[in-house]
Parts: structure tokens; sequence; C-alpha cells
């Protein structure tokens, strides 16, 4: 197999380019730097478009940003007379017109799942979809362009007060013990700490780095907060902040299908997160990413090549295989949005 997608390191360089061969060592590799899925090249599916919410530079760009300035908050403030920290705000700002301009070419787009491939730095990949999938929420919800680079701002360093937690609580493969928990906890108020008087930056971004786990009935972090007591954008950032932790490989889980992140977000619908919120992120989510192997009801195997955008949960499958597994000679299209019958019934080999 060939790579159809290049993989990057979390400076954005390329690790791995495309039309690599995938050796069993660059495999085990990979699965060492918890990459769980990648792109591969089939002649068969050679015409799908895989096209990504942002391109390829704006990616390198913003991960090269998200690197440089969480590595400056995670190191100590000097004790020299004089020596200063550079301000974020600036390369930050610039970063999310960026996002925001990629966003803005395509008013129809969707949210799909982000596999740009940074190896090794969950932190970075988990700001940079949050940070891509709430601006796209925010514009699509009729947000002005400077209040969605406010939202995606807050969205891309919501999660900045983990650089001062501790790297094995951060990388534990195992469950917390209830102090490391308690000391996990910790990142939302150590991020307002770090934002609330950086200059240039607005103090709405701070509030959602303390109040991205505040919940709607009083039940999320630090501080119980209720209802509208939680501020609009730190709720937006909630759900996707949860969906995409839930979608995303970490060193303690792996990765949940869409389709099954949306049901665990709709179970806490009205209780933990606004409804009419769930409704708008729902409508936005493609739960069958482009791509993505599936098997139908009829026991015949295909990949998601397209969907409607008014029918996202019935997407244009190319069938590949017959109900017994041998390859069709002429693979056929069904469009599931009219064929009703039709249903999948398992993604990448996992049952729903």
């Amino acid at each position: 197999m060939k790579l159809a997608k290049k993989i990057f390191t979390e400076d954005g360089i390329v690790l791995l380019g495309e039309n690599m061969e995938l050796t069993a060592r660059l495999i085990a590799r990979l699965e060492e730097c918890n990459v769980q899925y990648v792109y591969i090249h089939d002649p068969r599916t050679e015409d799908i478009n895989n096209d990504t919410l942002i391109s390829e530079e704006t990616f390198r760009v913003a991960v090269k940003e998200i690197r440089k300035n969480f590595s400056l908050m995670m190191e100590p403030v000097s004790t020299n007379k004089g020596a200063t920290r550079p301000f974020i705000a600036k390369p930050l700002k610039d970063m999310m017109g960026l996002i925001i301009d990629d966003l803005s070419s395509n008013k129809d787009a969707m949210i799909m799942l982000m596999n740009m491939g940074i190896v090794d730095h969950y932190l970075y990949q988990h700001s940079l979809n949050v940070c891509v999938y709430t601006s796209l929420l925010g514009m699509s919800y009729g947000y002005s362009r400077e209040e969605t680079i406010h939202l995606g701002l807050g969205a891309l360093l919501h999660d900045i007060g983990k650089t001062k937690i501790d790297v094995d609580i951060l990388k534990k493969p195992d469950a917390l013990t209830k102090e490391e928990y308690e000391e996990m906890k910790l990142h939302t108020n150590r991020g307002f700490e770090i934002l609330k008087d950086e200059p240039n930056l607005p103090l709405s971004v701070a509030h959602c780095a303390l109040q991205h786990h505040e919940r709607l009935d009083g039940s999320g972090y630090p501080r119980a907060l209720k209802g509208n007591d939680i501020m609009e954008h730190a709720r937006w950032i909630g759900i996707v902040d949860s969906y995409d932790a839930m979608t995303t490989s970490r060193v303690y889980s792996s990765p949940m299908l869409p389709h099954l992140a949306m049901e665990h977000l709709y179970a806490g619908s009205g209780t933990l997160y606004e409804q009419w919120m769930l409704a708008h992120f729902r409508d936005k989510v493609v739960i069958y990413p482009i791509g993505i192997t599936v098997k139908l009801n009829s026991g015949e195997t295909a990949v998601v090549v397209d969907y409607d955008p008014s029918y996202p949960q019935r997407p244009i499958v190319r069938v590949l295989t017959n109900e017994i597994g041998e390859d069709l000679t002429v693979p056929y299209e069904i469009n599931l949005s009219r064929e009703l019958s039709t249903m999948i019934v398992k993604v990448n080999d996992a049952a729903l």
C-alpha cells in the first residue's frame, strides 16, 4: 500500500510523503506514534475528493505557530531583569485569518474528521481541530468575521493551561487517581491565568479556557456554573472539545467513530449541552467521513465517496466487494438518501 496523504511531525515538517510505500516497519512506527489510520491509494477510489477543511499550507503555518506559542507557555518566566516573553496575540490572529479565509472559500463546508497527521502530540492536533471545527460552526451560525476570530482563538487556546500540568499526568496511559484528576482539572484555571493579561487578546479568550468544562446543569468545573452564566463561546467549545476528544486517538483510549460520539453528546442534550447548539452541530457534521470503509446490511463492503448536505447521515457509497468478500469487477454507487432499505451496519469493522 502507498500513502495518499502526507504525515507530519509536530513542527509541520513532512515525516512521510505521499506515495511512500507502507512497509511493516513504517506501519509499526506509525502505530508507536499513535497514528490510527491513514489514507492509501486505491485505483477504485482515486477520483474521491478528500479535500480537508484547511489547506496544507495553512495547516503547516498553524502547527508551527501552535508549537512555538505553546512551547513558550511551558517555559518558566525568566527572572532576568528586563527579560520579556514574546506576545502571542499577533501571530495567532494572523494564523486565524488564514483559517477563516480557507473556511470562507467553501460556505457549504461540513465538519469531517481532521486527519492531517501530526505524530506524537495530541495537544497540538486537538487544539487545531477544535479551533477549525468551532470556527466553522461560528461562521455557519452567523457570527461576524471578528467574532469568529475571537471564538477561534478561544477554541485554539482552550487547553493552554495543560502546558502547566505535569507531563506524566498528561501522558498517563491508565486511569488517573483522584489526586491526579484534581490536578488535571486545574488546567482551566491555569489557562485563564496565562491568557487574562495577554496584550491584544480579548478577555473572552481567557474565559473560554476557564469555562469550557462547565455544563448547563452545574455539573462542570471549575466553578459549577449553570445555563447562561456560561459564556456562549465556551458552550460551543465545550461541545466541540468533547466531540474531538472522543473521535481522536489518545494514550489511554482508542478513537470513537463519529456517529457514536454524536450519540454520546446527545445523551447530554439539555443537561450538559445546549439543545439548539447540538442541533446546529449535528447538521454540520458528516457522520461517515469521505474515504471511510463501511459494511452494508446486504453484506457488501463499500467506501463513502460523497454526501448530500441535506442528509449527511445517508451518504453516497461505492460498493467494492460483494456479500462474500469478492472484489467487484465493476464497482457501483448507491445514494443511501434514496435507497432507504440499504443501511450501514459496520464502519471500519466496528459494528453499530
